[in-house]
């Protein structure tokens, strides 16, 4: 899994002074923590871990979370979500997953995730490069998000060379091409609720 990872769309945050944008953290090693207050696996594994990988990397990582409800809406709200960070103790900053006209979280959407928890580790480059539904074992994780930082760090200390300006006829690489296939648009069909089982929940 290799592509650009899409920006956050929010309404709202906690555990910070200002809205986190992603290419404002271009240049670190990011891990998402999707999650739903009301989701057993979430409770139980997913915030858990999250907690864990927020102590263990400290500042060689941006953790954060995005609550991207899906389901009974009405049981959590933002100011429910506040309340239960405050009794898991929960530092890292967390975001509110915003919500089309559907009621479909749009972040959840654009980064095609099955449900909650999703964990999704984003590298320095703002590349989405994996994703995980339900758990993953700390060891695993733990190496993924080595190699991450081991990247960036070779990065950082690779000379950068001054960028050539396209000669006048060289076409550009990023532009369109006659014949090219547009990339077909996502699914705008609203998910209907499934029951969480004991590690995940999926809409």
């Amino acid at each position: 899994m290799t592509r650009q990872a899409p920006e956050w769309a929010t309404s709202q945050w906690f555990n910070t002074r200002q809205p986190l944008e992603l290419a404002r953290l271009r240049g670190q090693v990011v891990a998402l923590e999707t999650f739903q207050m009301l989701c057993p696996g979430c409770v139980s594994r997913g915030i858990p871990q999250a907690q864990r990988i927020h102590a263990g990397f400290g500042d060689q990582l941006v953790v954060v979370g995005m609550h991207s409800v899906f389901e009974h809406h009405q049981a959590m709200p933002p100011v429910a979500l506040e309340a239960f960070l405050h009794e898991y103790r929960v530092s890292f900053p967390v975001a509110v997953d915003a919500h089309d006209a559907t009621g479909v979280p749009q972040t959840m959407r654009a980064y095609r995730m099955r449900g909650t928890p999703t964990l999704t580790l984003i590298d320095h480059r703002g590349a989405l490069r994996h994703q995980w539904f339900g758990h993953v074992e700390d060891l695993e994780l733990g190496a993924r998000i080595a190699r991450l930082l081991a990247e960036r760090d070779a990065d950082a200390r690779r000379p950068q060379l001054p960028l050539r300006s396209e000669g006048p006829g060289r076409p550009d690489a990023r532009a369109s091409t006659p014949g090219a296939r547009p990339a077909p648009a996502p699914s705008t069909d609203a998910p209907s609720a499934r029951p969480c089982a004991d590690d995940a929940c999926q809409p």
